[in-house]
């Protein structure tokens, strides 16, 4: 979303509705992240949310666990306005601070019990940009924290990933009223290398600071890692 939008409410219907357009599974992921999330922190426990504008994250971890305190950080400040009213319609605004920023501008002293970052990785375009980002979320973390990542994967070349994206664009033709240029147009940021195979991920990860990674989710050509912090 452009920064320049006004926010209102129909702002974050849009949000609503788009995300999972992108992603038709958004809703059973966060579930399972929040299960994973719930049975690796404690009742009282800090959270990172890495791209958390929109404030899905808010919505599917906050009210379940009303002990937990929530940093989002987003550049987009359209994106924070959407999460900011979703905090105060779920009544958890004293419990979330809000960065407008990456995750750069997160106070270097700053320390978390656990973090998420879902659909922001595969919109950094450098692999060791990626990595930058994926250093910094571990940094601010305690040894053994929880971390989760979602993010497009898989390689452009491959005749498979081509079939996949082949279908999420017919997904997107059959389930709303877009032209096929315009849906053409939101395809073109899919075939760059901005997207990376699942080794090469893995191997950020580890390289990062993390380990016992395992995909726990996969629809089409996103997918989902759990991991911990070393």
């Amino acid at each position: 979303m452009a920064e320049k939008m006004e926010f209102d409410t129909e702002l974050a219907r849009e949000y609503d509705k788009g995300v999972r357009r992108t992603l038709p599974t958004y809703d059973p992921m966060l579930r399972l992240a929040n299960t994973f999330l719930r049975f690796n922190l404690d009742s009282d426990a800090s959270l990172l949310v890495v791209g958390g504008g929109g404030g899905g994250e808010l919505k599917a971890f906050g009210p379940a666990n009303p002990g937990w305190h929530f940093t989002a950080v987003d550049p987009s400040k359209a994106m924070l306005e959407v999460a900011h009213m979703k905090a105060k319609e779920l009544e958890m605004q004293d419990r979330v601070e809000f960065i407008h920023g990456t995750v750069a501008d997160v106070p270097a002293e700053s320390g978390y019990d656990g973090a998420t970052c879902i659909l922001v990785l595969h919109f950094i375009a450098e692999a060791e940009d990626k990595l930058a980002l994926l250093k910094k979320v571990r940094s601010h973390l305690k040894p053994g924290s929880p971390f989760v990542l979602v993010s497009k994967f898989g390689d452009p070349a491959d005749p498979e990933f081509k079939e996949l994206v082949s279908l999420w664009k017919n997904y997107w033709l059959d389930n709303t009223r877009m032209t096929e240029e315009k849906v053409e147009e939101l395809m073109k940021g899919t075939l760059t290398e901005s997207v990376i195979p699942e080794e090469r991920l893995r191997r950020l990860m580890e390289e990062a600071g993390f380990h016992r990674i395992a995909n726990f989710f996969k629809t089409n050509h996103f997918g989902g890692w759990i991991c911990y912090a070393k």
